[in-house]
């Protein structure tokens, strides 16, 4: 059993001082799985990184070099030298691979348990992806809530959460979730879900409420830097989670300018720098 104070930080809070994070994807940051994400995430200026699993395609389960005990402790060593956090392990191979009818999935999530608890990571992100989007599959929907409920013993064993991102809108993913009924499935919230989709990311962070979103991923869909987007107002975004007191990670995905896509540093340099301004400024 962790202790109380652990159980904040496992379950959304930031541990020490700073009540808001910021972060990078290394895959966003064209550096799936590689050491070198965490140079880069430094010259960017983030806090910590979400580290993906590696491809997952028709393997058995994810192409994940972090199981080797050896190249996990590359990562710890480079992360703890240049004073960064892991903020999560990101199960990416289902945003093209379905959740709710893929088989061996209770090995690829346990893989990622097991990576998880051997790196002292307290948070992992579980796309439903293109396959089981419940918007467009609503037939999928018991499936995903028995499948998240097969693997929601295992998360609270270990002491991890897992977040999943889905196309639901807040209320209809809060039903999910309380559906579920586990404290170690949470939502991952992603603010370009809700704007894609023409809803209030203010009103579905309320919905959703504290106790339910363990990370977000603060961006939107490409085409111009957060700061010079008309449709993220993150300074009242900033207030609404401070209204909730909610704490935790903010992790930069997109939001890159569409005349330059590929320059990562430039892109996520910018949209790192208005975050933290807005966040911890």
């Amino acid at each position: 059993m962790l202790a109380q104070s652990n159980w904040a930080s496992v379950f959304g809070g930031v541990a020490k001082g700073q009540r808001y994070k910021v972060a990078v994807v290394d895959l966003m940051i064209l550096k799936r799985q590689k050491l070198g994400a965490f140079q880069l995430t430094k010259d960017i200026g983030a806090d910590g990184v979400e580290v993906d699993m590696g491809g997952l395609g028709n393997r058995e389960t994810f192409d994940n070099q972090l199981a080797n005990p050896e190249i996990r402790q590359q990562f710890l060593g480079k992360a703890k030298e240049l004073n960064l956090e892991i903020c999560s392990l990101a199960m990416t191979g289902f945003f093209a691979q379905s959740f709710a009818t893929r088989n061996g999935v209770d090995r690829m999530v346990q893989d990622c348990i097991d990576t998880m608890k051997a790196m002292n990571v307290k948070v992992a992100f579980l796309p439903l992806g293109v396959n089981a989007d419940l918007t467009k599959n609503p037939e999928l929907r018991p499936a995903v809530i028995e499948r998240l409920k097969l693997v929601a013993p295992k998360a609270e064993a270990a002491g991890v959460v897992i977040g999943i991102e889905s196309s639901l809108n807040a209320t209809d993913e809060a039903k999910l979730l309380d559906e579920v009924g586990s404290k170690a499935i949470k939502s991952y919230f992603n603010f370009a879900n809700a704007l894609d989709n023409g809803r209030d990311v203010n009103e579905e962070l309320k919905i959703l409420g504290k106790k339910r979103i363990c990370q977000i991923h603060c961006s939107n869909t490409d085409g111009v830097w957060l700061q010079n987007d008309p449709k993220v107002d993150l300074k009242k975004i900033k207030q609404t989670l401070d209204k909730m007191k909610w704490e935790g990670w903010l992790v930069i995905e997109r939001s890159r300018d569409a005349k330059d896509p590929r320059n990562v540093k430039w892109n996520f340099s910018a949209n790192t720098a208005y975050v933290k301004e807005v966040f911890q400024g």
